[in-house]
């Protein structure tokens, strides 16, 4: 978190800087220029600009790029299966997904701030160079989970004819390949957490028709069985630690 911090401390500088310019009435214009070398260059306003851009699109990114998705998917269908509608509230499971996240993402962001965020703001890469290198961490995670059939599927679709690698396809079709991967295996991992409590609202239901009790609701007689059984075999630690081991960790 404190590598973050320090990420915010360095924007706020940024956009303290041109403050300062127009207090002596120069305001830095937006420009691009080239350097020496060729390469583009961007005034610091220019800059501020593209991060200020970027960062309303920081939600989206943190619930489609990363292992978001099938958290919260997998956690949604569970709550289901119990028959809970309403707790664990919304609340809570976007907070646990949130801080999984995190914890999953975490080699990711660090490598990302070693290779990007940190020599932009110590030792003043370039913006375009640091969106770039931010990229590569980014991309490995995300094309270690899709599917080649998904990846093969969009590649077809885009009608990109020299991607000989996996590696060499661009984000525009990398992250929808990667977003349908998540939710099929999302989906997958909640199929299974729900077979054992529909068994045990078959067997409720079929106990309650032996008995003539018909107009008993069979959700409200298996549902404390349900959380006990769930409670009984550590079901919350099991799910998070199966989260985490889906990801490769």
């Amino acid at each position: 978190m404190m590598k973050w911090i320090l990420v915010i401390v360095g924007l706020t500088l940024c956009l303290a800087a041109p403050a300062a310019f127009a207090e002596n009435g120069i305001l830095p214009a937006v420009t691009v220029s080239t350097g020496a070398d060729g390469s583009t260059q961007y005034s610091v306003t220019m800059q501020i600009l593209l991060l200020m851009t970027a960062l309303s699109f920081i939600p989206a990114m943190v619930i489609m790029l990363t292992s978001f998705t099938r958290i919260i998917v997998v956690l949604s269908i569970l709550r289901q299966a119990i028959g809970l509608q309403q707790t664990p509230s919304n609340q809570v499971l976007i907070g646990i997904s949130m801080f999984m996240t995190f914890f999953i993402m975490s080699p990711v962001f660090d490598k990302i701030y070693d290779q990007a965020v940190q020599p932009y703001i110590e030792q003043g890469m370039p913006l375009q160079d640091a969106f770039t290198k931010g990229q590569g961490p980014l991309k490995d995670f995300m094309l270690a989970q899709t599917r080649l059939t998904d990846l093969d599927t969009f590649i077809e679709i885009s009608g990109y004819q020299n991607i000989n690698e996996p590696e060499d396809a661009p984000m525009t079709v990398i992250i929808p390949a990667f977003i349908t991967s998540e939710l099929k295996t999302a989906f997958q991992i909640g199929f299974m957490l729900f077979v054992p409590f529909l068994v045990l609202d078959l067997v409720v239901a079929s106990i309650l028709m032996a008995m003539g009790m018909m107009m008993l609701s069979p959700m409200i007689v298996s549902l404390p069985f349900k959380i006990m059984l769930f409670v009984l075999v550590d079901g919350w630690s099991l799910v998070m630690g199966t989260l985490a081991n889906s990801f490769g960790l």
